[in-house]
């Protein structure tokens, strides 16, 4: 894309340039006939034809991700939920010392020793949390003033398998997911996984049929757990906007009743 923004450009000659020229999707001018004297690097005609396609590409997964989402968060402010997309909240994830995490490998700890410590040592024995940026796809609460009743919930869309791995490969990911909710579940069209490859703590919804007019279906609940936001969080929502339907229901109810009343 670079190159492509340029149109002409002066090589550096890294890997990715080496790879392009390999490939035929680039060319390098000669200094002779370069721009200004100068030795470039250029797209080729199948270069051009490679990043469009990658484009298109790109626009149709997005797309499709994008209409799930939205599928999605509407089922759930049917429901009467308020629900928030795109967000970007600071959460904590699990860690483990080193020690820690290698004693209990070999069976070996002492809940004892702990006592014999020297309070420097305690201290840095205490895994540190680790904290990470997760952006849940759609993120939810129900709609109350009760703190207690709140049941914040994050639903995850994968609209291909290869992207479904790909997170479940990141164990620090799925724990951000569930540092923020009471229940965490993931939503892909039917047949990219099956509810047995998912772990046992996140629920799954697959949509049967196209997005539009498609059944969506609760193939496992979620593991509950309790969960109070915390401030950072409250903070991050006060500042972001929810989703809202395109026409309110009561709206729409009230519209139907008026056109009926002949008093």
């Amino acid at each position: 894309m670079k190159i492509w923004a340029v149109g002409a450009c002066w090589p550096v000659r890294d890997g990715v340039e080496l790879d392009l020229v390999a490939a035929g999707w680039a060319a390098l001018t000669s200094a002779h006939t370069g721009h200004e004297g100068h030795e470039t690097l250029r797209l080729t005609e199948l270069g051009v034809h490679c990043l469009a396609e990658a484009r298109r590409l790109n626009r149709r997964a997005l797309s499709a991700h994008d209409a799930l989402a939205a599928r999605m968060t509407r089922e759930l402010l049917l429901a009467g939920r308020v629900v928030w997309r795109e967000l970007s909240l600071r959460a904590q994830g699990q860690g483990q010392g080193e020690g820690e995490a290698g004693a209990e490998a070999q069976g070996q700890h002492d809940p004892d020793a702990e006592f014999l410590l020297a309070p420097q040592t305690l201290a840095a024995a205490v895994p540190k949390p680790q904290w990470r940026v997760a952006r849940p796809d759609v993120f939810s609460v129900r709609n109350t003033s009760v703190e207690d009743y709140l049941h914040p919930v994050v639903h995850e869309i994968k609209v291909s398998r290869a992207d479904l791995l790909s997170d479940l490969r990141h164990a620090a990911k799925r724990d951000s997911y569930q540092w923020l909710c009471s229940e965490c579940y993931y939503v892909f069209p039917v047949g990219v996984a099956e509810a047995a490859e998912i772990p046992e703590a996140f629920g799954v919804w697959v949509l049967h049929g196209a997005v539009e007019d498609g059944r969506l279906e609760l193939l496992r609940p979620a593991r509950h757990k309790p969960c109070k936001l915390p401030f950072a969080v409250w903070l991050a929502l006060a500042k972001a906007t929810p989703a809202r339907l395109d026409e309110d229901p009561a709206q729409r109810q009230l519209a139907s009743s008026s056109e009926g009343d002949t008093t």
